[in-house]
């Protein structure tokens, strides 16, 4: 098996050629890697990828430690109607 085929993120089926096609097309950081690949969006919000993602960008040379930056958690929405946001409804 080639390193190349190995899963970076479960979730969502994102292997490490699927990472390293997104840093030659420009993407620098985790955000912009999970952006382009969607690895980390899935039901594990990224707890493993993340991380893998942060040493591929570090052994490819693109980031440093001292400008290696985490990926900022961003919660999962849920359209919910308009009593919910207070109030009994009886106004």
């Amino acid at each position: 098996m080639d390193d190349r085929d190995i899963l970076i993120c479960r979730c969502e089926e994102v292997t490490r050629a699927d990472v390293l096609r997104a840093i030659a097309q420009g993407c620098h950081t985790v955000s912009s890697v999970k952006r382009a690949t969607r690895a980390g969006m899935g039901a594990c919000q990224g707890r493993t990828c993340a991380r893998l993602i942060q040493q591929i960008l570090l052994s490819e040379g693109v980031q440093t430690p001292e400008t290696l930056e985490a990926d900022k958690p961003r919660f999962p929405t849920v359209p919910c109607g308009i009593d919910a946001l207070g109030g009994d409804g009886h106004d």
